[in-house]
């Protein structure tokens, strides 16, 4: 793991030995608002044009960031989404705030005419170390068609283009649904002409506005996630998922299948990935400062307010457990891989209503198992009420 990284980098906070974040997250997601000009088919909570009444005002907000300090050092890194932080009127404030506290910062912008390569060298100067785009298909008429406004994949397109000529660091995250599927190598193809950090694919979870769409069979999460490794090998940035940690156990058997130790498999750069899931090194926020496990688990279990987000993610009985593989139930729970994996516990619970089952999305049968291959195909998502809204997340678990 590495440990040279710098305080408020992504990466700063470490596991522990069996790949738990307990002492803190190493990403919390902020929504710092639930404002957005966009009107996204998966968006996970019906973002609206003007903020929702109870977002945290300047003052709570900055009060949230010296709850992160709290953790102690090194400390979490922030990755302020939305919405769309930019319509946030007191972003710069906050940045600056950040920035005085020592924590570093990420930005989610929603695509639309207040994303200007100006805008993005004033957050820059302003702290911002690396900014998240969405591009959910290879042509205008897909992307723009699951964004819902006219031009927003040309825009996109020039916002690399400003990113890179600015020097700012780029993750580029894709929708991956079973709408889409077939636009996922086309996507591809059209990063690999253009300069970003890292590529994550996210595969849907059905919650919000997302549950109109259709998640993935197992099988085909399974070949996406092979083809995803394969080109990862290849492409000059980064590949990664959201919210399908089974592809690390897709990516070990492969290595161990060519020979690798389980030791060895533990002392590769990819294994910095492992352990990473809801509530165990990732932490929510929304805009009127409920806490969750992650922005694709509405399930509240304190609000940054009245509660101090340390004891909340140090505390909680649902934190700690959905940080304890040994808890989990199901093919999850029996799975040799759970701790480095552990499944989507998000995903679990959108389907079942318990974050703790066994993840639908994996048709991974563990040693002994003897339960049927299918798991929930067929099945209906659970519906939630979220709390808020959230841009898609952008970490590399």
């Amino acid at each position: 793991m590495n440990t040279t990284t710098p305080h408020g980098m992504i990466g700063s906070v470490t596991p522990n030995d069996h790949w738990q974040y307990e002492r803190a997250p190493m990403i919390v997601y902020w929504e710092l608002t639930n404002a957005c000009d966009l009107a996204c088919r998966h968006c996970r909570a019906t973002a609206m044009p003007e903020a929702a009444p109870g977002e945290l005002t300047t003052a709570e907000a900055v009060a949230v960031l010296d709850q992160v300090v709290e953790f102690g050092e090194p400390t979490p890194h922030v990755t302020m989404t939305g919405g769309d932080p930019l319509k946030r009127p007191d972003l710069l404030t906050l940045l600056d705030a950040a920035h005085e506290r020592g924590l570093g910062v990420s930005l989610a912008p929603a695509v639309t005419p207040l994303l200007t390569k100006e805008r993005l060298a004033e957050v820059q100067q302003h702290g911002v170390q690396a900014i998240s785009l969405s591009l959910d298909g290879a042509t205008a008429e897909f992307h723009d068609g699951l964004r819902g406004v006219p031009g927003t994949f040309d825009h996109t397109m020039e916002a690399l283009e400003w990113a890179a000529d600015l020097g700012l660091n780029v993750q580029v995250n894709t929708l991956v649904s079973a709408g889409n599927l077939h636009e996922i190598e086309q996507v591809f193809a059209l990063l690999s002409t253009k300069t970003l950090m890292r590529w994550s694919l996210f595969f849907l979870i059905s919650v919000g506005r997302g549950s109109e769409l259709t998640e993935l069979t197992p099988d085909a999460a399974e070949n996406l996630m092979r083809q995803a490794a394969a080109w990862g090998r290849t492409a000059p940035f980064q590949v990664r998922t959201t919210e399908a940690p089974s592809s690390r156990r897709v990516t070990a058997q492969t290595m161990m299948n060519r020979g690798m130790p389980r030791t060895a498999v533990e002392a590769t750069p990819f294994a910095r990935s492992f352990g990473i899931r809801d509530g165990n090194g990732i932490v929510f926020i929304s805009h009127q400062g409920d806490v969750t496990p992650s922005g694709f688990m509405p399930l509240p279990l304190g609000n940054v307010k009245s509660d101090r987000l340390a004891d909340i993610y140090q505390g909680n009985s649902t934190m700690m457990a959905l940080r304890d593989p040994d808890q989990f139930k199901g093919r999850c729970g029996r799975c040799e891989f759970n701790h480095w994996c552990g499944g989507s516990r998000a995903r679990a619970f959108a389907w079942t209503g318990d974050p703790l089952q066994t993840d639908p999305l994996c048709g991974y049968q563990p040693s002994g198992s003897q339960t049927s291959g299918n798991h929930l195909r067929g099945h209906q998502p659970r519906q939630t009420q979220a709390p808020g809204t959230a841009t898609q997340e952008g970490t590399s678990a």
